[in-house]
């Protein structure tokens, strides 16, 4: 097995494991000794552009791809109806329908192909057959039916042996998609047979449409021509062309396909299909390149040796291409099974001379050379993930380095120059890694391998990091007891060594099983391993194993050496039958209504059972039916605890339970229980009390929920309830009874239901049968209406004989047809609904002959505000005077109106009259109302008042943009709270008078408004101009941390407090002993006095240095912290710990007052001395588990600073522009920061 890598640096040095510093360099450097700039990559070689694919020729991009590709949709299922003959019937037994062997195989079919089958006997005794499903579902229970119900016929149709495979189609696709559409079976003769007859059987139907089908396909081929020419496989390549280029030519010039057998195929036959037309031509085209060739063209022979053969072929014979295409002469290669170095160049002589120069250059240009290394050192010189190989192919990537298993050699190929010098670099590294590194196998039982592996590997990744050794531990797939270890001499002894005692002790090791109820599992396991935890740690050296819970398994397993395990399962055994005494478990019944007594207030009756009886009570949930309580403990003392909770139950038997009627507690039967009882349970009085008071409160509900049903017409209801509910108000009020009408949802529409007191109902009833009878009682009555107002009555549909048919009863109203001159209108209905509707009909008419027509002249820029949005206000017109109202048509600027009369717009010749009369109104200005005269005139008076009007309001300039706001927000606030519209000048006016339309009883509170807003803003100038207060004081330097505080604790503090911002200088700044403090100058004032004050304490503090262990530093901070905090605070002080790299890593400031800085040392000091003890302990400990911090850091070798990843012509390298540079706060800024200015980039624009 042959394997590839990739070797980085890092991966190299992780490896490298004592290479000498300068075998280092002489290994990174090569032959050259320095990185040559030529090898390193350009800048669109390691970050490539993505490819662009253009469109090909001819096509065009549509303007929506999805829309192309969109096909309608159609449904899934069908259905088809098959009819059989009497006389094509398989089976006549017409006794039988639908049995017998028919009806198996109608079964069969249907179970077969996944249809849906339906048989019928039509009268002529013939069968119809309707098959439903999915397309290819139906066909082919067509083609079952046919061959098993039908009787079959048979034909043969002839036809050219070669038009055969045009029938059967790629992979018989096309057969079986003609059997499938003809119900037919279709045999076609092998390719063997001579005959030409192909063979159909089937229904007569079938049998015409498949011979049809046959017929057609070989027509269609009886067109087209099939051509093959022999010519010598020599000659190919100039048939071809290099990359094919010429034999694509020659097929896109003729329309014919060309099919030239491939330099792999040993075939001389060309086939050329297409048109006859086209085949002919094509054909006489390439016999003219041959016989030119072989007219013209020479060979040379020469000799290559067998191994170059390769690079003179190229990849995919890329470079045999290149050549033809180069110098037109075709380079004819051994195949690889031969032995022959023979190479034979064909072409023009003139040519033969270049093309044989540039096959030596390919043949010469690569070369293979082995490098010996043993094969256990293969993966070392690879390096994790191939790092290690990086270095070598980043700088040769045109080097191939092969690594087969099981060999001691390394294969190197490529250019000849490339690879001499990574064989130097590999023979560099294999040296230093045999000088240095050793291997030994030992043999362990495959059973213990994985107890040396240990948990999550926590054995082996020990042994391999004290070590510095590799150990492979084969896989349980592999059943070798073989362990292989690699690395440092010594450290590869040692190891061993270690492994090999690991393995005997593991065989004086006993493994147990013990039998533990799985239920207990958990319990000895205890919340998140606790109480297991601590059974580990009293027995370390016993692997305890419980199963899954899945496998409801009762074994759990131990294993460690004899004695401990011993120990440890006396111990577990020990905990079980402590378990199993503390699991009895005994129910007690106790009522539902107790359980909230036994818990108790807060928990306190049943935690305090719990507790003295030392048990576990669980009670049902609140929406449980169950009244069982289950206490679970030692048996004496789960009685213990049941006699307790009954003895509250017997007490509560006899207290009040609830707080009507003296706490008395009630249970009624449930719903659908079908029982009347209901159980009273309290003191004797009480109950009595408490039944006395129920019996009344039912006898009074029966005497009110007396209910009658009456029915009556759905179209009666309105009438029935009357204009809103005046009607049945009457009748409710007069009975006091409730009368409830059936809702659009219910099933019944005619029930109306009556409920209350008895005679409340009757006389409910009475009333409204009344109602019903006269309703019931039709009439048909006559009325005239002058013809000229019929249109009214049914424009829109009769809009308002619908109107007036639901007001009143339902009631028919018909006028007369129209072009008849009748005025006579019948009305037809309940006769207390026809009067209504007379009268009704008689008030429209008198608004009709009352109406009048009036015009409001108002221009049509206000017509849109008259309106309102979406034409709300002048519905509202509308609605409340009942008029109606026309607006005029928009006046068109660029051409004139079609309506007007010629003389408003000219001459007929073209000559242009006088203007008209500036007092004559616009006809776009006048709007039309109808209606009473007095409500026109109430209308017109409403839409004048809509008309917007403008005033001007003064409002100083520099406050013009703090009354739009950010975005408009503050001035879209006041348009839509007054309703009005407010214009600001813009800015380059520099105007003072901002403009406000809109209706005249909204612009005076509008002007109000934005005047308020002025007086705000001025306001709030005042108080700017007061907070901007500034007072700067000087303070050193050395106390601005303290007086910021932990996270600025201290200083947002005397922010807020005086409500005040202190600035402190920034780190550039000349002036650093600087604060500046910005406010109300009292708020200033007092500001620098706390700060003052905090900076007069300040100076009263001392600083001293005292050296503690660093060892115990963590611990004396604690988790985030949280240690030295608490020790601050205590006393007042702040410690300061050495920063990492510190000189003196043991030295410790304390600052604060000297009386509590001494008091801080002392105890600093105290906590040393008591965590050093544990320190001291801890590390002799650890000195068996892992080598000392200092042992492996003297295995690191110190590194050089990384140059990182450089590339040539990068974007930043055009001009005078530089690579970012990473260290730099302007390239990189922190937060916070301050910014500088910014400059060009190739990056672009720098965003912050």
């Amino acid at each position: 097995m042959s394997s590839v890598a990739v070797l980085t640096q890092e991966s190299f040095n992780e490896h490298r494991s004592g290479l000498q510093p300068e075998q280092v360099k002489a290994a990174a450097a090569g032959p050259s000794g320095a990185e040559d700039e030529d090898s390193l990559p350009t800048y669109k070689d390691a970050f490539p552009p993505l490819p662009e694919k253009p469109l090909p020729e001819g096509v065009q991009e549509t303007g929506n791809a999805w829309t192309s590709k969109i096909k309608p949709l159609k449904s899934s299922l069908i259905t088809q109806v098959f009819h059989v003959p009497l006389e094509e019937r398989k089976y006549k037994d017409i006794n039988q329908f639908g049995e017998g062997d028919q009806a198996k195989v109608c079964l069969d079919i249907m179970h077969k192909t996944g249809a849906h089958l339906e048989l019928s006997m039509a009268k002529d005794q013939g069968l119809s057959i309707m098959v439903s499903g999915k397309h290819d579902a139906v066909m082919k229970a067509r083609k079952e039916i046919v061959s098993r119900l039908q009787t079959q016929a048979s034909a043969t149709v002839a036809i050219p042996k070669e038009h055969h495979r045009f029938v059967i189609g790629k992979s018989g696709e096309k057969l079986q998609e003609l059997e499938l559409k003809t119900a037919t079976k279709i045999q076609i003769p092998r390719p063997e047979d001579p005959s030409n007859l192909i063979k159909i059987s089937g229904t007569k139907e079938g049998l015409e449409k498949a011979k049809h089908e046959i017929l057609l396909i070989s027509a269609e081929q009886d067109k087209r021509a099939v051509e093959r020419m022999n010519i010598e496989k020599v000659y190919h390549p100039f048939i071809t062309g290099a990359y094919n280029k010429l034999v694509g030519e020659l097929m896109q010039e003729t329309g014919a396909r060309i099919n030239v057998p491939p330099p792999s195929v040993n075939k001389t036959e060309i086939v050329i299909t297409g048109e006859k037309e086209q085949v002919a031509l094509a054909i006489a085209k390439i016999k003219k390149i041959y016989e030119e060739k072989k007219k013209n063209a020479t060979t040379i022979a020469v000799e290559v040796k067998k191994s170059q053969h390769k690079y003179v072929i190229g990849p995919k014979g890329n470079t045999l291409q290149e050549i033809l295409d180069r110098t037109g002469v075709s380079v004819e290669i051994p195949p690889l099974d031969s032995s022959s170095e023979t190479v034979i160049l064909r072409g023009e002589p003139d040519r033969l001379g270049q093309a044989l120069t540039e096959v030596y250059a390919k043949a010469n240009s690569y070369t293979v050379s082995s490098v010996s290394a043993p094969s256990w050192l293969h993966r070392f010189i690879i390096g994790k993930k191939g790092q290690n190989l990086a270095k070598i192919t980043q700088q040769m990537p045109k080097v191939h380095i092969e690594f087969t298993e099981g060999e001691d050699k390394i294969t190197l190929e490529g250019p000849t120059k490339d690879v001499q010098i990574v064989h130097g670099q590999i023979e560099v590294i294999v040296t230093d890694l045999i000088s240095r590194m050793d291997y030994t196998e030992i043999s362990v039982d495959p059973k213990f391998h994985r107890h040396l592996i240990g948990k999550g590997g926590a054995n082996i990744n020990r042994i391999k990091e004290l070590h510095k050794v590799s150990v492979r531990i084969p896989p349980d797939n592999e059943k070798s007891n073989l362990i292989r270890i690699e690395g440092d001499p010594q450290g590869v002894q040692e190891a061993k060594k270690e492994l090999l005692e690991l393995a005997s002790r593991m065989e004086n090791e006993r493994t147990k099983d013990m039998i533990i109820e799985q239920r207990f599992h958990r319990a000895i396991i205890g919340q998140k391993g606790e109480k297991i935890k601590e059974v580990r740690d009293k027995f370390p050296e016993v692997i305890i194993n419980f199963p899954d819970p899945t496998q409801k398994s009762d074994i759990v397993q131990l294993r460690g050496p004899r004695n401990e395990v011993e120990k440890c399962t006396k111990f577990m055994q020990k905990i079980v039958a402590e378990m199993v005494e503390n699991s009895f478990s005994v129910s007690v019944p106790i009522f539902k209504q107790f359980h909230k007594n036994i818990i108790g207030k807060g928990g306190a009756n049943i935690k305090k059972i719990r507790e003295e009886t030392n048990t576990k009570i669980d009670l049902p949930a609140e929406n449980s039916n169950s009244e069982m309580i289950v206490i679970t403990g030692k048996k004496a003392n789960c009685e213990a605890a049941k006699n307790r909770i009954l003895a509250i139950q017997k007490e509560l038997a006899n207290i009040t339970e609830l707080e009507e009627c003296g706490g008395v507690h009630i249970h009624f039967p449930t719903e659908g229980s079908g029982i009347d009882a209901v159980t009273i349970r309290g003191p004797v009085e009480e109950v009595e009390k408490a039944k006395k008071q129920l019996l009344s409160l039912a006898e009074e509900k029966q005497t009110k929920s007396h209910t009658v049903e009456l029915r009556a017409k759905p179209e009666y209801h309105k009438f029935l309830i009357g204009k809103g509910g005046g009607n049945i108000r009457k009748v409710r009020d007069s009975t006091g009874a409730r009368i409830i009408f059936p809702t659009a949802e219910d099933k019944d529409q005619e029930l109306i239901t009556v409920i209350g007191t008895e005679e409340a109902v009757a006389e409910a009833q009475k009333e409204l049968e009344a109602l019903i009878k006269s309703l019931d009682n039709v009439v048909e009555d006559f009325m005239i209406v002058d013809p000229k107002h019929h249109r009214f009555f049914v424009l829109r549909r009769g809009q308002v004989l619908r109107e007036i048919a639901d007001e009143y009863g339902g009631v028919m109203v018909s006028f007369p047809r129209t072009g008849t001159q009748s005025d006579k209108v019948t009305l037809k209905g309940a006769k207390d609904c026809v009067e209504a509707a007379k009268k009704r009909i008689l008030e429209l008419i008198e608004d009709l002959d009352a109406q009048v027509t009036m015009e409001c002249v108002i221009p049509q820029k206000f017509h849109r505000s008259i309106m309102g949005p979406k034409g709300s206000r002048i519905q509202q017109i509308t609605k409340d005077h009942n008029v109606q109202i026309k607006f005029p048509d928009r006046e068109d600027q660029q051409a004139p109106s079609a309506d007007a009369p010629v003389q408003e717009n000219g001459e007929a010749n073209g000559e242009v009259k006088e203007p008209a009369d500036p007092l004559v109104p616009k006809k776009c200005d006048v709007i039309v109302l109808s209606g009473r005269k007095e409500r026109c005139e109430a209308a017109v008076e409403a839409l004048k008042a809509l008309v917007p009007v403008t005033i001007a309001v003064e409002v100083p300039f520099e406050l013009h943009r703090y009354i739009i706001g950010q975005k408009g927000s503050g001035i879209r606030k006041m348009m839509d709270e007054f309703e009005v519209n407010i214009q600001v000048p813009a800015h380059e006016l520099q105007s003072d008078i901002i403009s406000i339309s809109g209706l005249a009883s909204h612009l005076d509170r509008a002007k109000e408004g934005l005047l308020e807003r002025v007086k705000e803003l001025q306001a709030e100038q005042e108080d700017r101009a007061l907070r901007s207060f500034k007072l700067i004081i000087t303070v050193d330097p050395k106390y601005h941390p303290k007086i910021i505080g932990r996270k600025g604790a201290i200083i947002t503090q005397i922010r807020n407090q005086h409500e005040v911002n202190i600035q402190f200088p920034e780190k550039n700044d000349e002036n650093q002993d600087q604060i500046t403090i910005t406010g109300y100058e009292q708020n200033a004032l007092a500001a620098r006095d706390a700060i003052q004050t905090i900076v007069g304490d300040l100076e009263e503090m001392i600083s001293e240095d005292i050296t503690l262990d660093s060892r115990v530093h963590a611990r004396i901070i604690g988790a985030r912290g949280k240690g030295i905090r608490k020790i601050m605070d205590e006393f007042k002080v702040d410690v300061r710990f050495p920063p990492s790299g510190a000189a003196d890593p043991n030295l410790v400031t304390v600052t604060g007052r000297p009386e509590q800085v001494d008091e801080a040392i002392d105890h600093l000091l105290n906590l040393e001395e008591e965590y050093l003890s544990d320190v001291v302990e801890n590390e002799a400990k650890m000195a068996y588990m892992k080598p000392s911090g200092s042992t492996a850091s003297s295995m690191e070798e110190p590194r050089g600073p990384s140059k990182g990843f450089v590339v040539r012509e990068a974007p930043w390298a055009s001009g005078n522009e530089k690579a970012p540079d990473m260290s730099s706060s302007e390239e990189f800024p922190s937060f916070g920061a301050p910014v500088t200015n910014a400059r060009s980039s190739p990056w672009g624009p720098k965003r912050f």
